[in-house]
């Protein structure tokens, strides 16, 4: 068994293994989204300054590469949205892709900025805008976040495809229980700390959702400012963030084994935005959010002003029970940080690569 990461970053792809690191693969593209999967399939979404945003696939662990002439993922000519940042109306592009991910057979979803959903069935060759999201009411109210007006989180309910969960920053939580004709927002108890209504119906700045190994219907969530579970599909969420020395933070892991069982990666509040205290700590809970304990063996613990952003960590997936699951997580300064004991301990992978924008990892 071994374990891979596909690590994204500013200036190009690499790959981490036990054997050690390959690349910059496509050296000098940004590479916000990844998705990698045991079969060894891999979608990588990049950006050039030259030839704006591409979709790559590979089905060897990036040993090869397959680039169709065409954008896979674009907007249907004659579409059209706003910009926030001027006002004005301008044809629908699709600026970067902030999401990618594997579904049943050879469905491939990608969410993108302006956000919008997008689907393939034909492995990722060829995507189709899904209109039942892009056509929501909601939709002209969202407003861009920091990073932009990304579609950041697609979760796929395991007990049926048509089931699914997406984040929008800011946007909020939205479901669909009919393979995405219909979408409801999501968001009852998520705070809004930046808006004049303290818990809109949507409109929340939402950084990561994930889904619970055991009970799908649980959900675990990072906003900006608070955390917070929800034990019925994001019908409602309670708050969480008591244990942890911030409630700010992006990203939200769940174990991918173990029920009630989810990390995430305090930041300094909002202007800060790196570690609390120059400590670099992963904080572990086991029982949903009512206790987290604080992981740093390894870590640096003195003038590490590290920040980790909301797709830079992530957890493997070994297919025996009696192996340990594997986390990784990727720093703005280019630190790639891996434990192998299910963040017990936790060593150096790789240092001083361009900005870690999204790391996926799987065993195989």
């Amino acid at each position: 068994m071994e374990r891979v990461a596909a690590v994204g970053t500013a200036k190009g792809l690499f790959f981490l293994d036990d054997g050690g690191m390959r690349g910059p693969v496509f050296p000098g593209e940004r590479f916000p989204a990844v998705a990698l999967a045991p079969d060894g399939r891999v979608a990588a979404a990049s950006v050039s300054e030259h030839w704006g945003p591409t979709l790559r696939l590979s089905d060897d662990f990036g040993q090869t590469w397959t680039e169709h002439d065409e954008r896979a993922v674009a907007f249907p000519e004659g579409l059209t949205w706003t910009d926030h940042s001027s006002g004005a109306t301008k044809p629908a592009a699709v600026v970067q892709v902030w999401q990618l991910a594997f579904g049943a057979g050879d469905t491939v979803w990608a969410g993108t900025e302006p956000a919008a959903l997008f689907r393939s069935d034909d492995g990722g060759r060829t995507f189709e805008l899904v209109r039942g999201l892009w056509d929501h009411p909601h939709r002209p109210q969202w407003f861009p976040g920091g990073g932009g007006l990304g579609l950041h989180t697609i979760l796929i309910d395991p007990r049926s495809a048509d089931q699914l969960h997406v984040a929008i920053s800011t946007g909020g939580v939205y479901r669909s229980d009919d393979g995405g004709a219909s979408w409801q927002a999501r968001n009852l108890g998520i705070a809004n700390p930046v808006g004049v209504d303290e818990a809109p119906e949507f409109g929340q700045c939402v950084h990561k959702v994930s889904r619970d190994a055991e009970d799908p219907d649980r959900l675990f969530l990072q906003n900006h400012g608070g955390l917070y579970r929800s034990d019925d599909r994001g019908d409602s969420w309670v708050s969480i963030a008591e244990g942890v020395p911030s409630d700010f933070g992006f990203p939200m892991v769940s174990h991918p084994r173990q029920g009630r069982t989810a990390y995430v990666i305090p930041l300094d509040y909002d202007l800060g935005r790196c570690v609390p205290e120059g400590k670099a700590r992963v904080y572990r809970t086991t029982d949903g959010g009512s206790s987290w304990t604080a992981l740093s063996q390894g870590l640096p613990q003195q003038n590490a002003f590290l920040t980790v952003l909301r797709d830079g960590f992530c957890a493997d997936a070994p297919a025996r029970d009696d192996v340990p699951v594997g986390l990784w997580f990727g720093t703005r300064s280019g630190h790639v940080f891996r434990s192998d004991d299910e963040g017990e301990s936790w060593r150096c992978a790789a240092e001083y690569l361009p900005d870690v924008l999204c790391v996926r990892a799987v065993t195989r």
